[in-house]
């Protein structure tokens, strides 16, 4: 006997870096379990439109600025589920309005809730490890660190991509790809990796609908302007720089901690600061509105201090 099939709509509410997260009753199917709000797609509805009802009815607030976020596909022991994921950013005017038991999560906190199976995928895609390694030697990931991501920050080349297949799959989960790159891999690599890097001036000349559902974008920002249209268009997170002056760019003015504190505070997704950073600088980043830090050579004076 076929199983049924459920098509719902899910809605990922995001606010300063914080995620919105109800409760399941046990009388509902998955019940005693963490939600998303969301429900069934109506006949005379499309996904995107189930969605904002699903939210106005649950939520008590009304979003009209969605973007495509996942289309996920599971099978249960009793009904066969296909999830129509969609995210959107909700203004501190309408925080009010949000009706009980409704609670926001920081993302770090999401891993121990009790989650439905079918969600996982967005759970991992919306948790990020605190520290991002900028590195052009692919031999970090030998020895993968739940604790950060691996930017691989080198020009696209065949040969590239010949050095990431004799890789574990498994390893690309932690790992950071230019977007010239990511179009070369394989579609097993494709899925695999953690992000898609955007350089500014790829990511401003995207639009929002730009972005391929089911992938993680982090853009690189140097000003406001920047960090906004990452936001607008759907992008996941944001690298910041130069926070502090460096050695690699000594012409180019640092922002200092104040004007990026400014900047990363008009945006609700996660903003990494970058230039002059080590590991040591992370409690002061984050003091500073920063979810997280990203560095060439961090990890090195973590290293040196602990010689």
């Amino acid at each position: 006997m076929s199983k049924p099939h459920l098509h719902i709509a899910i809605g990922i509410l995001l606010h300063q870096t914080q995620v919105l997260v109800g409760w399941r009753e046990a009388k509902q199917h998955q019940g005693n379990k963490h939600e998303f709000p969301g429900g069934k797609v109506e006949q005379h509805e499309t996904p995107v439109q189930a969605c904002r009802r699903e939210v106005r009815e649950e939520v008590g607030i009304d979003l009209i600025q969605w973007h495509e976020f996942d289309f996920i596909r599971h099978e249960y022991e009793d009904v066969i589920v296909n999830l129509h994921v969609f995210h959107a950013f909700v203004p501190a005017a309408l925080l009010s309005d949000i009706q009980q038991p409704w609670t926001w999560y920081k993302r770090q906190d999401l891993a121990r809730l009790n989650f439905p199976q079918a969600n996982q995928r967005m759970l991992q895609r919306l948790y990020w490890p605190e520290c991002i390694k900028i590195s052009e030697d692919l031999n970090c990931l030998d020895t993968p660190d739940t604790q950060q991501l691996l930017y691989w920050r080198v020009a696209p080349a065949p040969e590239r991509s010949i050095e990431l297949a004799e890789q574990n799959i498994g390893c690309l989960k932690s790992l950071i790809v230019n977007l010239e790159l990511w179009k070369q891999l394989n579609s097993v690599q494709q899925v695999s990796v953690a992000a898609i890097h955007l350089k500014q001036q790829q990511c401003m000349q995207l639009h929002k609908g730009s972005l391929q559902a089911g992938q993680r974008y982090i853009a690189a920002c140097h000003d406001l302007e920047s960090l906004q249209h990452a936001q607008n268009i759907g992008c996941d997170a944001a690298i910041l720089s130069p926070v502090l002056p460096t050695a690699s760019h000594p012409d180019t003015p640092a922002l200092g901690w104040a004007q990026f504190q400014n900047w990363a505070k008009q945006v609700d997704i996660p903003v990494f600061a970058l230039g002059g950073m080590h590991r040591q600088d992370l409690a002061q980043a984050q003091q500073h509105h920063a979810y997280g830090i990203a560095g060439i050579r961090f990890m090195d004076a973590l290293d040196s201090a602990s010689a």
